[in-house]
């Protein structure tokens, strides 16, 4: 899929642990790692606006269109 999730470089830069983002934002540790590692087929506005404010970050930060070659 072209659309790939940067959640974890966002994390890393800001120095914030899963655990402590999942509580922040009001969502389980289960699908916020499954978000961060790319394994989500579709994230809910209402996340995402949580994660920006959050995080202090665009829907761009989090999320970019990264277009194959091969295809």
């Amino acid at each position: 899929m072209p659309i790939k999730v940067k959640l974890d470089r966002v994390m890393l830069d800001q120095a914030v642990s899963l655990t402590e983002l999942a509580d922040r934002i009001g969502i389980t540790l289960a699908n916020l790692s499954i978000l961060k590692t790319g394994k989500a087929k579709a994230i809910r506005f209402s996340t995402l606006e949580a994660l920006c404010q959050e995080l202090n970050c665009q829907p761009g930060d989090l999320i970019v269109f990264e277009e194959n070659e091969q295809e």
